[in-house]
């Protein structure tokens, strides 16, 4: 294939993925349903499934690659992911996702867990058909976003332990799901043991790749998709106040000062502000760049093909959404 002829390839494969999910929310509860399609009417990226889509792709020419079974990988990942949106919100008293009440402001927190679980449940029914090779690393997978969740909401052991305690929550609470729908589209794509676990390690470093741009991007870009400074508002700990910290220059007391607490809405001009000239910033992006590197490097041991040149571009977007 041509890298377009490719991208319509994934683009058309996501079309049936898409009403696989409208079918996996399909209950006689109707305001069950209703609920569990909230999220996922409010659209997305669809980031993870098309990373499983891509993934499958290595080996599309040779006839290996079982289409119904990454179909319900691609539909597996994605519920598992809209899940952990219906808790995140519930436990970071979210207002807005994607520009709509979350559904714990439309209904109740409790609807909102609720609705969560279940999505998980209809997560591991279509997951149970995968075999048990497949449901093992799901269920590690899950262990993971919650074992992040949770390191999220605690502080580290020391000041001096805080970046790798960020970085291990990176890991679980959004790299572990990533690595998973990697690893899903080598699985069955029939793909030797080695290039499977190639996959997720190259899977593993993108999510944190992308995860740290993240951060960067609600520090420098208006156009990130929420407002710049979000995670300042809410006292979330990310990469650059982190490094901030950790090199602190005399000159630096009035940021440091800023960061020590949730900044307050006047002082987000000024904190922004700082943070964008501070030498962290690079030092942050650096660290994004190496993470990409070494996800494409992982991609090596591939031929070449529309497929892996796909997939080496996502390590690249990472790195230039924070140019």
């Amino acid at each position: 294939m041509t890298d377009e002829e490719f991208s319509d390839w994934v683009s058309s494969q996501l079309v049936t993925v898409e009403s696989r999910l409208r079918e996996s929310v399909h209950t006689p509860y109707a305001f069950v349903e209703e609920a569990a399609s909230y999220l996922m009417e409010l659209g997305g990226k669809r980031f993870r499934p098309g990373l499983v889509l891509a993934a499958s792709g290595l080996a599309a020419a040779s006839g290996d690659r079982d289409e119904n079974a990454v179909i319900s990988a691609a539909v597996v990942v994605e519920l598992t992911h809209v899940a952990s949106l219906y808790h995140d919100d519930v436990m970071d008293e979210a207002e807005l996702r994607r520009g709509a009440p979350t559904a714990h402001k439309r209904w109740s927190n409790s609807v909102a867990i609720m609705v969560g679980d279940f999505l998980l449940a209809q997560a591991s029914q279509i997951g149970a058909l995968l075999g048990q090779d497949f449901m093992v690393f799901q269920a590690q997978t899950l262990a993971r976003l919650v074992q992040g969740q949770i390191g999220e909401m605690r502080a580290p052991a020391t000041p001096a332990e805080a970046i790798n305690h960020h970085l291990d929550v990176v890991s679980n609470k959004t790299a572990a799901l990533i690595a998973a729908s990697a690893r899903f589209g080598g699985m069955f794509a029939g793909l030797d043991d080695d290039r499977i676990e190639a996959l997720t390690q190259y899977g593993e470093r993108l999510g944190v790749a992308f995860q740290l741009a993240d951060d960067v991007l609600d520090i420098i870009s208006d156009r990130s998709g929420k407002q710049p400074g979000t995670d300042l508002r809410e006292g979330v700990p990310t990469l650059v106040p982190l490094l901030v910290r950790e090199h602190a220059r005399s000159q630096d007391e009035r940021l440091i000062e800023l960061l020590a607490a949730p900044v307050t809405e006047p002082d987000i001009p000024e904190a922004l502000r700082l943070l964008r000239a501070h030498p962290a910033l690079d030092e942050a992006r650096s660290q994004i760049r190496a993470w990409a590197s070494e996800a494409v490097e992982l991609l090596a041991p591939f031929p070449d093909s529309a497929a892996k040149r796909a997939l080496t571009l996502l390590c690249e977007q990472a790195v230039v959404r924070t140019a």
